[in-house]
């Protein structure tokens, strides 16, 4: 099983493909996301303060303003989704001292102080256009102010870096495995391998090793690249590293199984990425990869958030950014495992050794 693992893994770093895709294509597009986007996440997602009054037009202009997607929650939620970025500011309406008007108070975090101008813009907008029945106008009708509290700054690296990760594993995981154990039946070399007097579970196992310790290696320079160069999260410096690493080898134990379903349905490499990008493709775009899922409507989440990338993608940036341990996101770490015995149960069932 080690000489197994050493000569896959020797081939896999000499191969242009594997380093090209798992590496340096993930760091290309951080750099991409990361000059476009200056730096910083834009969200406008806010949330009703408990003791705001909602009987007057300040608040029903508001709820029903395409700019704002209204979160709820109790204030101990909503305080803590504040505090780890989730969401803009905490939106508290009351009347001024006169009685004949009303105060617009946000409360927010440094972790969302790039986007407290545009919010304040929106808002000042959406006051002054607020029908009031033919009384005073609206800029004295309600007047808003703002309070920031301590807490970290949500940069746009903090998003992109955990999400390039998944895309880093699942690609390299599904077209690795895939390709390489087609190729090793079509050419017989698995079917000599499996006469020989090597236990057929460490050949596979063996091969499994060698891309896990490939793709750990590319998550290790990724997460660095974006740690050194773009000041990536570690809410909990080196631990939150170790738990990263831990999700990482997670997901691609889980990739890894679609690559061997992949490699044993598989009648010639032509159909390989088809069924590949099948998989793959639209968690891409499903998962949280290049944008919020939040953006998304809201009648295809329930079946988001139950693919694999997605749980990787959210796991990895609880983890990182909000200082979430791995025990802390058991919804994501459990649809993992639950896919992983699935996958394998189905891989155990097609697998051919010829």
């Amino acid at each position: 099983m080690f000489s197994i693992t050493k000569a896959s893994l020797k081939t896999t770093f000499r191969s242009p493909q594997a380093v090209f895709f798992s590496l340096f294509f993930p760091i290309v597009l951080i750099v991409i996301f990361g000059a476009l986007s200056g730096g910083s996440g834009i969200s406008l997602d806010v949330a009703f303060h408990s003791g705001t009054d909602t009987n007057n037009a300040v608040y029903k202009t508001i709820s029903h303003s395409p700019f704002f997607d209204i979160k709820k929650g109790t204030d101990a939620d909503i305080e803590d989704r504040l505090k780890k970025g989730r969401i803009t500011a905490i939106i508290e309406i009351k009347k001024n001292d006169s009685g004949r008007g009303y105060e617009v108070h946000l409360k927010s975090t440094s972790a969302s102080s790039k986007d407290l101008p545009v919010l304040e813009t929106l808002l000042r907008d959406v006051i002054g256009h607020i029908d009031n029945d033919g009384k005073p106008p609206a800029a004295s009708y309600a007047t808003l102010t703002n309070e920031v509290i301590p807490g970290r700054i949500y940069k746009s690296i903090d998003f992109y870096l955990p999400g390039m990760l998944g895309f880093s594993l699942i690609g390299a995981s599904v077209f690795g495995v895939a390709f390489v154990f087609f190729s090793l039946r079509e050419t017989l070399v698995l079917k000599r391998m499996y006469s020989t007097p090597v236990r057929k579970g460490y050949i596979v196992v063996g091969e499994g090793i060698a891309r896990v310790i490939f793709q750990l290696t590319t998550a290790v320079v990724l997460i660095l690249f974006g740690t050194y160069f773009y000041d990536f999260t570690l809410a909990n410096g080196f631990v939150t590293f170790i738990e990263l690493m831990l999700l990482s080898l997670l997901g691609l134990v889980v990739f890894m199984g679609f690559g061997f379903i992949i490699s044993s349905i598989a009648k010639n490499q032509n159909v390989i990425p088809i069924y590949a990008n099948l998989f793959m493709f639209p968690q891409y775009f499903l998962s949280g990869t290049f944008f919020s899922r939040n953006a998304l409507p809201q009648s295809i989440q329930p079946v988001i958030k139950y693919l694999p990338l997605t749980a990787l993608n959210d796991a990895m940036r609880k983890v990182s950014f909000e200082g979430a341990h791995i025990w802390q996101t058991p919804a994501e770490v459990l649809t993992l495992l639950a896919w992983c015995v699935v996958i394998y149960a189905i891989a155990i069932k097609v697998f051919r050794w010829d």
